[in-house]
């Protein structure tokens, strides 16, 4: 243990020497975690909206304000020609038109329906869904007011009516910072647990200095664990000092057992590390690791389900989904800080960690014995 000890020693000096590495473990994750918490999101705010009227009529003003006055919309210009509303989409001056064609008033009133048409530019694909949902939100509230004010006006009888409140569990207000913030704290102690143990184990073979270590006494697990555990512990920092800046900065919940949460955390670390130690056994230079861990983090975070449900993809891919680590971490720190899940609902995740954390640093260490 004293061996152990001595080597953990040295690396927490090694780290806290190295300039370049202090950023990285400490101001860089703040300033992404501030910062991407408020650009990842999937909200739509200011949709550029180019109306087309060419029925001038009371009705058609009252579209046009129910768009202009919700949240989501934005109606920066009009015109009575289509073609030149269709060029303002090409020259991305506009997201949306809106085309409300001459007789839409009287159809309406008439024949109690009437056409109108939304061209949304698509070259968007998230974008244009988002953007069409809005938008049939906006028409079906206007129907229900068209149809209330003209049923009034021509027979004034009391309807019943049903009533519907909507109620979200977990995000009432549909936050997305509350949703997002927990998967950027993911990516970043991965960060640190991954790519930089695997950057300081090749620092090690550019220096030179792997060589004095092998030829001595030193047992090849001590090496190991006394090389990991720094990062390890660092990474841990990293959960706790992410978690009190959402706590202060964003007010995200904390339903469930931190305690908890930071007990799945260590397993978790035990699989990034080992996945670090087989990347830095497959790379002699830094810059190899940097384009191995690339290949990897972007692999893993963009099937991670941090931006949509993992549910939604391919089977073949929800199957190949169980080599990534991010999907098991993504998945239960959002389950004990939102829901508040406690052990039995994550347990699955914790029982099939532990198998990914001893196959993978089994083969890590095996690796390691092999080329070093």
């Amino acid at each position: 243990m004293r061996t152990i000890g001595y080597i953990i020693q040295k690396e927490f000096i090694q780290i806290f020497r190295d300039k370049t590495m202090l950023p990285v473990i400490f101001i860089v994750p703040i300033i992404q975690l501030i910062v991407l918490v408020y650009a990842a999101t999937l909200e739509m705010k200011h949709i550029d909206m180019i109306v087309v009227d060419n029925d001038l009529s009371t009705v058609s003003r009252k579209l046009i304000g129910k768009f202009d006055g919700s949240p989501f919309f934005y109606v920066n210009s009009a015109t009575f020609n289509i073609k030149e509303a269709e060029h303002q989409i090409t020259n991305d001056n506009a997201d949306i038109i809106l085309h409300i064609p001459a007789g839409f008033e009287k159809e309406l009133l008439k024949e109690n329906k009437a056409s109108l048409q939304l061209q949304i530019n698509a070259i968007n694909a998230t974008a244009a869904g988002l953007t069409n949902a809005y938008a049939n939100y906006v028409l079906v509230d206007f129907n229900k007011n068209i149809i209330t004010e003209y049923i009034h006006s021509i027979a004034p009888i009391p309807r019943k009516t049903i009533n519907i409140n909507y109620s979200y569990w977990y995000n009432p207000e549909l936050n997305y910072k509350i949703y997002m913030l927990p998967g950027i704290l993911v990516i970043l102690v991965t960060i640190i647990g991954m790519f930089l143990a695997a950057l300081n184990i090749v620092r090690e073979k550019e220096m030179g200095t792997i060589e004095q270590i092998n030829v001595t006494p030193i047992v090849k697990y001590q090496f190991i664990f006394g090389k990991l555990f720094p990062f390890w512990v660092i990474a841990m920092f990293e959960l706790a000092f992410g978690l009190t800046i959402g706590k202060l900065l964003f007010n995200i919940p904390m339903e469930g057992s931190l305690l908890l949460l930071f007990g799945f955390t260590s397993i978790y670390l035990i699989v990034a590390l080992g996945i670090g130690l087989f990347i830095s056994t497959l790379a002699n230079t830094q810059q190899q690791v940097m384009f191995i861990v690339f290949f990897f983090m972007l692999t893993f975070v963009l099937m991670s389900g941090i931006f949509t449900p993992v549910e939604s993809m391919p089977k073949w891919a929800q199957f190949i989904n169980i080599l990534n680590p991010y999907t098991y971490f993504m998945r239960v720190i959002r389950m004990v800080l939102l829901k508040g899940s406690g052990f039995w609902d994550i347990y699955k995740e914790i029982v099939s960690l532990i198998i990914y954390g001893t196959i993978i640093l089994s083969l890590a260490v095996w690796r390691y014995r092999k080329t070093v």
